[in-house]
């Protein structure tokens, strides 16, 4: 089934390879991960020192409500998965996740995996830490989307309501857009790990990537934002409405991520507050008109609500640099959609494997031209591997 970790039919063996720079990725990531949880505790004293306390809240909300989904994940997957080696007991597991540290003690466990994996050097190791650094990649991308990216709007309304930008603020809202089309990238990464050699994410492909990624999202931010600063009290219901909708299109979309029926609703919420920001696939079949509608959605929706901030607020005497700002996010967004053009014109793998149809679409899991084939089964992160085929693969039905 689709939560399933491992079993003797399913996708084909990965080969995978895991090399010290992986390694060393994992351990920036686990530090970057403790370092942001000290720094969302930081921020938080400080608003609510400052006589803040509802700035403090939010961001505390939202540190709570993402570290909670991503407990539910790691649990679910683990009462799912039946590749773990050296688990605790059943209990012991169930407390680390009620503490809110089921996420450190996967970062912790991959990080042992892949020095093993480094140092024996086995195919047991190697397969065991590519399927941990999966699922990691997989929680890392629901935290950027359910913490980070809504605390970074946060941050940036504060800043426009205060209009009043400190050197920390500035850096903190660069660096986490960085991190939010940074996330994005290791996960696109981990889909194409499921790939032939000659299909794997290269360095301008990767630039790319990275680039329309940020260029999309930080002129939606902005917009947010800007809204956020005119009507903090209507922000939320927009949400709610646009999260809403998401999450009735990924229903039909008929997403079938975890095994149980229950916890697939936590992965449509959660999907549905990526698609808030950015776009992110969720079903096989042909996604050039689901992506073009929703770009034409968000374009609309992000015109009207900086629009709705610009008519309240003009003339913008006090705030005169926000114009260009405007504009240059407008044409950011515009050039963004160029960028992603060009990367599915010339640089999405799918081009490079020979095929006979123009739609996604997976008849089976074995066999599949493009992907890894191996002659023994190995364990294979499954949640992942139905993702790449929903981003990657063109049917070979018509053949």
């Amino acid at each position: 089934m689709a939560g399933s970790g491992y079993g003797s039919a399913g996708p084909p063996a990965p080969s995978p390879r895991y090399r010290y720079l992986d390694l060393l990725f994992a351990l920036l990531g686990t530090a970057a991960f403790l370092v942001d949880l000290v720094a969302d505790l930081w921020v938080a004293a400080s608003y609510m020192q400052a006589g803040h306390c509802l700035w403090g809240g939010l961001v505390l909300a939202l540190l709570g409500l993402s570290s909670l989904a991503m407990q539910c994940f790691s649990w679910a997957w683990y009462r799912t998965d039946n590749i773990e080696l050296e688990l605790p007991s059943g209990r012991c597991l169930a407390a680390l996740h009620l503490l809110q540290l089921g996420y450190l003690y996967r970062c912790l466990r991959v990080l042992r995996a892949g020095w093993r994996a480094c140092r024996v050097e086995t195919a047991q190791e190697r397969d065991y830490a590519v399927f941990l650094s999966h699922d990691i990649s997989m929680l890392r991308l629901f935290e950027t989307f359910l913490e980070g990216t809504p605390q970074l709007t946060l941050v940036l309304s504060i800043v426009l309501h205060t209009n009043k930008l400190e050197p920390f603020q500035g850096l903190g809202i660069f660096t986490a857009s960085l991190c939010v089309a940074w996330s994005l990238l290791d996960y696109h990464q981990s889909l194409r790990c499921f790939l032939l050699d000659k299909h794997e994410l290269g360095p301008l492909s990767s630039t790319i990537y990275f680039l329309w990624n940020f260029l999309l999202i930080c002129p939606r931010v902005l917009a947010v934002a800007l809204f956020a600063t005119l009507f903090p009290c209507y922000v939320g219901l927009h949400f709610l409405g646009i999260w809403a909708a998401m999450l009735l299109w990924v229903w039909l979309q008929g997403t079938d991520f975890m095994e149980c029926p229950r916890w697939e609703w936590l992965y449509r919420a959660t999907v549905a507050v990526i698609l808030y920001f950015c776009w992110f696939n969720v079903s096989k079949g042909q996604t050039r008109q689901r992506s073009t509608i929703y770009h034409g959605f968000i374009l609309v929706d992000s015109v009207l609500l900086a629009g709705s901030w610009l008519w309240h607020n003009a003339p913008l005497h006090e705030r005169s640099f926000l114009l260009p700002v405007l504009l240059a996010a407008l044409v950011c967004f515009v050039l963004g959609l160029l960028l992603r053009i060009a990367y599915y014109k010339w640089f999405h793998p799918t081009l490079q494997v020979q095929c006979q149809a123009s739609y996604d679409e997976v008849d089976t899991a074995e066999g599949l031209a493009g992907f890894r084939a191996g002659p023994v089964p190995a364990p294979v992160n499954r949640r992942m591997y139905q993702l790449s085929q929903n981003h990657f693969l063109v049917s070979l039905q018509a053949g």
